[in-house]
């Protein structure tokens, strides 16, 4: 057997369709319990037990108790950006498991990826950043670092950027849109941007659902808010 990681057992872990509509799930950013995991899996409280526990020995996801229940969530940020890149490469062999329909149109026009903004809006917004140079590539295809006019939005955005960056997370990271098929904005700046949105009542999470509902006018004052235009700029 070849050294290195040990990747055949990740894709076993998310391959089994119950677990992989469980992590799904929990791409909301939401912690649920075993009982909502399992009505999302379509199985038995018993055998989402089962599941979980194999989770959680992959740590792939984390426990969490409060009072007499138990939640989980995703283990880290990671998990969500490989979940969302298999669901990129199903799209785009028309691997669908059911019609696009007026939710999937909502889905793909704002929704939460682990703790961030994704779908249309959300890249509309990353792609913007790049062509004004508030954010500019980095060393890794992925990574990226913001720029002196990119701290001075952020901070005019009501963002602690000198905070973010104290932690051990990624400031500014592009994660893989699975349904624009572009990059969306990630990282510790990605999950402030969402949170300062959803803080200032410009949008609103719908409820049971991974949606994000943009208000009237709401959009528009993100992007204005950044001195961003609406439309996708090209980028050189």
């Amino acid at each position: 057997m070849k050294e290195g990681p040990n990747i055949a057992f990740v894709a076993s872990l998310i391959g089994d369709p119950a677990r992989a509509n469980m992590l799904t799930a929990l791409l909301s950013g939401r912690a649920l319990t075993a009982t909502e995991l399992a009505n999302e899996a379509g199985i038995t409280p018993q055998t989402a037990s089962s599941h979980l526990a194999k989770l959680q020995a992959g740590e792939l996801v984390r426990p969490h108790s409060q009072g007499r229940h138990r939640y989980f969530a995703l283990a880290d940020p990671e998990i969500a950006a490989v979940l969302e890149g298999l669901m990129t490469v199903a799209s785009k062999r028309g691997l669908l498991r059911t019609r696009t329909g007026p939710k999937d149109a909502e889905m793909r026009r704002a929704r939460v990826c682990y703790d961030h903004l994704a779908g249309e809006i959300a890249v509309r917004l990353f792609e913007g950043m790049r062509a004004r140079q508030l954010i500019v590539p980095a060393s890794e295809a992925t990574t990226f670092q913001l720029s002196a006019a990119g701290r001075d939005a952020a901070f005019g955005f009501g963002i602690d950027v000198a905070r973010l960056a104290q932690g051990r997370r990624p400031l500014c990271k592009g994660c893989l849109d699975w349904s624009a098929r572009r990059l969306h904005l990630s990282g510790s700046l990605g999950a402030a941007v969402l949170a300062r949105v959803l803080e200032l009542g410009w949008a609103k999470h719908a409820s049971g659902s991974r949606v994000v509902c943009f208000r009237k006018g709401g959009e528009e004052a993100l992007f204005a808010r950044l001195g961003l235009p609406m439309a996708t700029p090209e980028l050189a």
